[in-house]
């Protein structure tokens, strides 16, 4: 396990080369890790993820299927409990709706009812978010409902190190694991280590230090509270942000620490408000010791509760963006809420 880029020999990767990266070096390394999924050898994946991994591992390992989300996770269920490794792809996050049985009522239950003796190791690997105009059957964040699922894990990387190292662990890891990755940070680019290295599926990340307000921030959200965070530092302002990693198992000791440091808490995440990821990172400060240093009400900036539009203006104004993170996080700080 590497615990930072500077650990290892780097190089600039984008997020979706990191993740091709991650696919390929664990195919190289265990002959039962295989690709599922529509599109994904030839055409190689709606974003280009898989794109050439085929060549290399041939159409067995890469299997293009038919459009069937259902049918995707019945066969990574099937698969994982005869000893293989499967990775499914959902073309985009919005389609696992049509898997959910297999999911919840399969997928995260097999374990528990078989005292352990059955074991499912299998990522879903699937694209949500907004930010590309594809409108409302294409552009939601379902994170929470994996999360409510006792079973199953959920992991959302935010940065091209972490996707690599997030990804390597789920593969390795015994359990099903819901793995979603934002559409706008496929191209993002960052410092990836050549090694194969995992990182823990169950420790949160502080992404930045800061003495003035807590931001705990989810996938893209991540990145656009890094750029909120510049800008408010040339008013004084300084965010420590903290990255969960995975949803679930949550890791809230980092973020509890942070808020007794702060005295302040904000939430952002993309999915709608109600009903949101926020509301249980929320339930968790105001449970724990950190309620009593808080010098504010802990806020959260997350999605409006509407179907994403197709209009570009109206997408924009439906989730958090840069200037939504530094004008709430200014009122926390200054007391003007």
């Amino acid at each position: 396990m590497l615990n930072s880029p500077a650990t290892a020999t780097t190089r600039e990767l984008s997020y979706a080369e990191a993740l091709r990266e991650a696919l390929y070096q664990s195919m190289k390394r265990d002959e039962r890790v295989f690709l599922i999924g529509e599109d994904i050898s030839t055409y190689g994946g709606a974003f280009g993820v898989t794109a050439g991994l085929v060549d290399e591992f041939g159409a067995e390992r890469v299997r293009d299927t038919p459009i069937s989300e259902a049918g995707i996770a019945g066969a990574c269920i099937g698969a994982a409990l005869t000893g293989m490794r499967p990775v499914g792809e959902i073309q985009f996050m919005d389609f696992v709706t049509i898997s959910m049985e297999q999911l919840v009522l399969q997928a995260a239950k097999i374990r528990y009812m078989f005292g352990g003796k059955a074991r499912v190791p299998m990522v879903l690997r699937m694209p949500g978010g907004s930010g590309t105009g594809a409108a409302a059957q294409h552009s939601e964040s379902l994170e929470n409902w994996f999360v409510h699922v006792p079973g199953l894990k959920v992991v959302m990387p935010s940065s091209p190190y972490d996707a690599k190292g997030l990804l390597l662990a789920s593969i390795e890891d015994d359990n099903p694991v819901i793995f979603v990755e934002h559409k706008l940070l496929y191209k993002v680019k960052g410092h990836v280590p050549e090694e194969y290295y995992t990182l823990p599926l169950s420790k949160s990340h502080v992404v930045r230090s800061g003495r003035d307000l807590t931001v705990v921030a989810t996938s893209i959200m991540v990145q656009r509270a890094l750029q909120a965070a510049e800008q408010l530092a040339a008013e004084g302002i300084e965010l420590e942000i903290i990255d969960p990693r995975t949803l679930m198992p949550l890791d809230d000791q980092p973020i509890i620490e942070s808020v007794i440091k702060t005295g302040r808490a904000l939430v952002v995440h993309e999915a709608v408000q109600t009903g949101g990821y926020g509301g249980e990172i929320v339930a968790r400060i105001a449970a724990s010791e950190a309620f009593d240093y808080l010098e504010a009400p802990i806020r959260r900036l997350a999605g409006l509760d509407i179907p994403i539009p197709y209009n570009r203006t109206l997408e924009y104004h439906a989730v958090p963006q840069v200037e939504n993170i530094v004008a709430e996080a200014r009122k926390l700080v200054r007391g003007e809420y």
